[in-house]
């Protein structure tokens, strides 16, 4: 009789430990081979940076930046309504309290969002949705370690700064090109 309720706990802390609520993370994880989607994973090397001509903070930014993570769904006339259905899946992920809006842009058809995973001071993903009924939509994952709001505009002032490596981007560019 014991090892039964043994089987029973332990199948009841793995059914508990199986969360079925839909993330950024599953869902690209699930889309990075689907032929409609551009996928990316993009390192900080891509800002191609001299580290020695950047401020403490700059440099500090710079650490808390682990990498981003790039899907983007790329629309045409023969999967229009995948589109749409691709969109309302992104949309109901982000309204998940989990994700902290900070900005929204345009209307929900078109237009874009920011929001972020963590506290104000301790920020583990900041999140960009953008869509265009034209072209289609992308998600932006900056993912990091102890990001804040702080280290995010210091973080913009190294973009101006750096020689970023366009090659990591071709596919997005050629879905910006159409």
């Amino acid at each position: 009789m014991r090892t039964g309720y043994g089987i029973l706990l332990l199948f009841s802390l793995f059914l508990i430990s199986c969360n079925s609520e839909p993330t950024l993370q599953k869902y690209f994880v699930e889309n990075t081979e689907n032929k409609n989607f551009i996928a990316l994973d993009v390192s900080p090397s891509i800002l191609n940076v001299d580290k020695t001509k950047l401020s403490v903070a700059q440099n500090d930014a710079l650490k808390s930046f682990d990498k981003m993570n790039v899907l983007a769904f790329n629309l045409n006339d023969k999967n229009k309504s995948e589109f749409e259905t691709e969109r309302a899946k992104v949309d109901l992920i982000l309204k998940d309290k989990k994700y902290q809006q900070l900005m929204k842009f345009g209307s929900g058809k078109e237009g874009a969002s920011v929001s972020f995973v963590g506290t104000d001071e301790h920020i583990e993903e900041f999140v960009f949705f953008a869509n265009k009924k034209e072209n289609g939509f992308a998600v932006v994952r900056i993912l990091g370690k102890d990001m804040n709001p702080t280290s995010v505009m210091t973080m913009m002032s190294v973009l101006q700064q750096s020689n970023i490596d366009l090659e990591q981007l071709k596919p997005l560019q050629q879905l910006m090109s159409k």
